[in-house]
């Protein structure tokens, strides 16, 4: 991609990235619901208090002027103070956003890693009983909701067999010094091999309930696209010059075929840092979902609107990469 290109795709974000966020205040903001009333439910404010709250949070200002002020403090990395919890909202999410993203790139590792050599198999072996058992496989994966997969994996894994723990990110005595925020990094970096295995223990049970319905999608996209590849011209002159079966695939079909592989990782990427917020919750996995959920709760606007603009500037910049890779 050339420089012209890149400019042009980044100029093409803005007005995407300006829609967004009109969308997103415009939603959370006329929800239903006082924040101010949600915040003085349990005290005996006066009127003239809660007049003064709503002027400290800016909630006095009609809403035009609002979207300006919260406009202009987005594009400068500014989302204001939280209405609940009092401290930037900057900081709330940044404490949060490693526990996300490590799950993100768990559940998109193993999805590759399973999705790949399954998707080779079944086109390779096209029309035979295994393509028609992965194929099989694959639709079952892609149907299954995650709240209750998740909750399956609890009952057969956790309680059960008591392999894994029920939830969180750790054990409640484990203590890393926070360098990353991710912590898995964070305890390699303490040479903490215990509490390296503890984390991955948390994380796989999550990780399988987000990653294996991607799977089961990136699996049907990459026998589809692999099946094509297979029926090229330039593969059967690869093996007419009596090149080995194995090269053909992995150093001329497969290549060829991730291109739209690549595209599906991209969106899926996007899917699992939104759709991780049912998982989160089943599994209390302590990432952002946790505080958006309790922020569309208690009408905490700053909080729900920089999460959700947040997320879909990621899957903005993904798609940009996505780009990016084709000529690779």
């Amino acid at each position: 991609m050339t420089a012209s290109r890149l400019l042009e795709r980044l100029l093409q974000t803005l007005p995407v990235l300006f829609g967004i966020s009109v969308i997103v205040f415009l939603m959370i903001t006329l929800t239903p619901g006082d924040p101010v009333e949600i915040m003085l439910a349990d005290s005996r404010a006066t009127p003239e208090q809660a007049e003064q709250l709503r002027r400290d949070l800016g909630l006095h200002l009609p809403l035009h002027e609002r979207f300006l002020v919260f406009l202009g403090n987005a594009i400068v990395g500014d989302f204001g103070v939280s209405f609940f919890h009092r401290r930037p909202v900057i900081e709330v999410i940044l404490e949060r956003l490693p526990a996300t993203i490590e799950l993100t790139l768990a559940a998109m590792l193993l999805a590759i890693a399973v999705a790949i050599p399954l998707g080779v198999a079944a086109a390779v072996k096209r029309d035979s009983w295994l393509d028609r058992a992965l194929s099989a496989a694959s639709l079952f994966g892609v149907s299954l909701p995650g709240f209750w997969f998740g909750i399956l994996l609890i009952l057969l894994f956790s309680v059960t067999l008591g392999l894994f723990p029920v939830g969180g990110r750790t054990p409640f005595d484990l203590e890393v010094a926070r360098v990353t925020g991710f912590l898995l990094v964070d305890t390699l970096l303490a040479g903490r091999l215990d509490a390296f295995g503890a984390a991955l223990r948390h994380l796989a049970l999550p990780a399988v309930t987000l990653g294996l319905p991607t799977a089961a999608l990136l699996a049907r996209v990459v026998r589809s696209s692999m099946s094509e590849v297979l029926t090229s011209d330039y593969i059967l002159f690869a093996e007419a010059k009596g090149i080995s079966r194995t090269r053909v695939l992995l150093r001329h079909a497969l290549k060829n075929a991730l291109i739209p592989v690549v595209t599906a990782v991209g969106v899926q990427m996007g899917n699992l840092l939104g759709g991780s917020v049912i998982v989160e919750q089943v599994f209390t996995w302590p990432g952002v979902s946790t505080y958006l959920i309790t922020g569309v709760g208690q009408r905490d606007y700053p909080i729900v609107q920089a999460v959700v603009l947040l997320i879909s500037v990621a899957f903005v910049v993904i798609n940009l990469l996505v780009d990016l890779l084709y000529g690779y």
